[in-house]
């Protein structure tokens, strides 16, 4: 069953708006799609920018209340932001624009305050290697005379998603490298001392929506510690699991949150 032509204009006009759900990949799509109860995926109307086919969900089985998309926007800020432009170009110049992008998958956690299984939901969004090493540390990109490193999430929305999920709230860290030391887990620690997580695509998302004017939104379930990197301890299903949970409870959220609540 596929969302029929003229539906997301119908919305618009309602004052409602359409998600768009971002996940690096196919297998983090998958796990957010099956807690929102998400329709077959189509092939015939793919989102420009997608990885594969998306998952379309419609609240209550209907299209009376609004409507999101899944989507896999690849690994990585930079394939992430593109990728998530795209989508938001296209829907823009189709006249059904989102009205809420989420950056959403699997992710390290800061122990002990973000352990494996737990989810998380950002109330910062942050580039934390944007910048310059220098012979007194690290040096953020705003500090050189450049562009941003942190998008901060509707606060009311961030609330609610960890009302109804049981979500930890505190900042998401994106990387472009996965820490996999302890020396370099204490270091960002300590220039982001409200970081719970660390993932590698919410800043590029991010970006996106702010170059769209669109609120964004970060959630983490987490699969493994930040630090050593030791495989034998991932827990991947189990973050997956934590995924398709939060998701499940976060429909209405999603659906009857409007940006003007902020």
């Amino acid at each position: 069953m596929e969302l029929q032509a003229g539906e997301g204009r119908l919305i618009a006009a309602a004052g409602l708006h359409r998600v768009l759900v971002a996940a690096a990949v196919p297998v983090e799509r998958d796990a957010v799609a099956a807690g929102l109860g998400a329709l077959s995926p189509g092939s015939d109307d793919a989102v420009p920018g997608a990885v594969g086919p998306a998952h379309r969900f419609r609240p209550g089985g209907t299209t009376a209340h609004g409507w999101a998309e899944v989507i896999a926007v690849g690994v990585g800020p930079a394939l992430a932001a593109a990728s998530t432009a795209s989508a938001l170009t296209a829907a823009a110049l189709k006249g059904e624009p989102y009205g809420l992008v989420v950056s959403a998958g699997i992710g390290g956690g800061f122990p002990p305050e973000a352990p494996v299984g737990s989810l998380v939901v950002a109330d910062e969004i942050v580039a934390a290697d944007l910048g310059a090493e220098t012979e007194d540390g690290f040096v953020p990109v705003t500090e050189l005379g450049f562009g941003t490193v942190a998008h901060q999430p509707p606060a009311d929305l961030v609330r609610r998603v960890a009302d109804a999920t049981g979500a930890l709230t505190g900042a998401v860290l994106t990387v472009s490298t996965v820490t996999g030391t302890a020396a370099r887990a204490a270091a960002l620690r300590g220039r982001h001392p409200t970081a719970l997580a660390e993932a590698m695509e919410g800043f590029g998302v991010a970006e996106a929506a702010a170059a769209h004017g669109v609120p964004v939104l970060e959630i983490r379930a987490i699969s493994n510690p930040v630090g050593p990197r030791d495989r034998a301890a991932w827990r991947i299903p189990d973050a997956l699991a934590a995924l398709t949970e939060g998701f499940g409870k976060l429909a209405p959220v999603l659906e009857g949150w409007n940006r003007h609540d902020r």
